[in-house]
């Protein structure tokens, strides 16, 4: 099956439907709340989270012994909050830095995990096979209910961030200034956090926990290129958050033994790598072409004002010298002076060079506007 074939397919096929939209919602929610973790510079939040869920999700099915997927995501829920807050304590209680408090909650979850997931399988019952999806995700294990739950959710995600818009935004830029506000930052900071934990716990059946993270940073990271607003940023991430879901998994059901959650995370990184070359005011591609425009400019003014210099010693300033005289001048090329030429800055006679009155004048305010800089 062809890529254009799934997409004929999707509106028909209960599967690919299911899918393809439980996707597009889980890239669209990690998209929008991932912008505040990676404004916020915890961009390693989702992947702490993602691996704190783990023990949960082992330990929900010891107690209960079913693999109902809403009991998992419950218990993978409370171990990812408790590890959220355990974050927060080591930073807040501790002279311990952010960067290592997150390093630390997540090997230890991580480790703790994989410890009762190994004690898990060489329980004598067969009942615990297929919970090492959530190590790396299982798409194609999405039913409606799940597609339900994660539209529940990015809507409630939606309505809060409408409702508290004003307070996330200005916690995001000025946390001081908030609380002379007179809002309780604590509140919304939990808040926030609250729902990027649920926002990936909800996508661990589908991307996984190894590779969770991904889907929160890389959407809002390519959003980030495009635009200095936070409005557009969330929508612009919100968006490629989605068109990854649903990308990868056209890819991945269109070809043969290609896992869904890592194709999802590719795609995405596509964007982002699309976002850091051509985005017009940060990508690479523009910035070296200001680069090289920045320094044409920078040579061709050099030159110029070479030239007043040589002009203004003799009354008339279209008086013609010899271009020799510019060739051991740095920042002197034959395209600049055809630049100039262009421009009507100055004239060319053969071997003979002179400034037009437009050229004089122009060399002549940028000595005074150099002047005016240095004072």
């Amino acid at each position: 099956m062809d890529i254009t074939e799934y997409f004929s397919l999707v509106f028909t096929d209960y599967t690919l439907r299911t899918i393809t939209l439980g996707t597009a919602l889980l890239g669209a929610v990690t998209g929008m709340l991932g912008s505040f973790a990676v404004l916020r510079k915890q961009s390693l939040l989702g992947d702490a989270i993602s691996h704190a869920a783990l023990p949960g999700i082992a330990i929900a099915f010891l107690i209960t012994g079913a693999k109902d997927s809403n009991i998992l995501l419950l218990g993978a829920l409370v171990s990812g909050l408790v590890g959220t807050f355990w974050i927060r304590a080591i930073i807040t209680k501790t002279h311990l830095k952010s960067d290592t408090a997150l390093g630390l909650i997540l090997s230890l979850f991580f480790g703790f995990g994989m410890l009762l997931l190994t004690f898990i399988q060489k329980q004598p019952n067969a009942n615990q096979a297929g919970l090492d999806k959530y190590l790396f995700g299982q798409a194609a294990t999405l039913v409606e209910s799940d597609v339900w739950m994660m539209a529940i959710v990015t809507g409630i995600c939606l309505f809060v961030l409408l409702l508290f818009w004003k307070e996330f935004k200005t916690l995001l830029f000025d946390a001081d200034y908030t609380k002379t506000l007179g809002f309780n930052t604590k509140f919304i900071d939990i808040l926030i956090t609250t729902f990027i934990v649920l926002a990936i716990v909800l996508g661990l059946q589908t991307v996984g926990v190894v590779l969770m993270s991904a889907m929160l940073l890389a959407p809002a990271a390519a959003a980030r290129q495009w635009t200095n607003s936070l409005a557009t940023m969330v929508f612009l991430a919100a968006i490629f958050g989605a068109f990854s879901g649903v990308f990868g998994t056209a890819i991945s059901a269109s070809q043969n033994n290609l896992s869904t959650g890592p194709v999802i995370v590719l795609v995405a990184a596509v964007f982002v790598v699309f976002s850091f070359i051509f985005s017009p005011s940060r990508g690479l591609l523009f910035k070296q072409i200001r680069f090289i425009k920045n320094r044409r400019d920078l040579e061709l003014h050099k030159t110029l004002a070479f030239m007043h210099h040589i002009a203004e010693t003799h009354e008339n300033i279209s008086h013609p010298h010899a271009i020799k005289l510019l060739n051991n001048f740095q920042g002197f090329t034959k395209k600049t002076l055809q630049k100039l030429v262009e421009k009507n800055y100055a004239t060319i006679d053969g071997s003979m060079w002179s400034l037009t009155d437009l050229g004089f004048e122009t060399a002549a305010n940028l000595y005074t506007k150099q002047s005016t800089e240095d004072e």
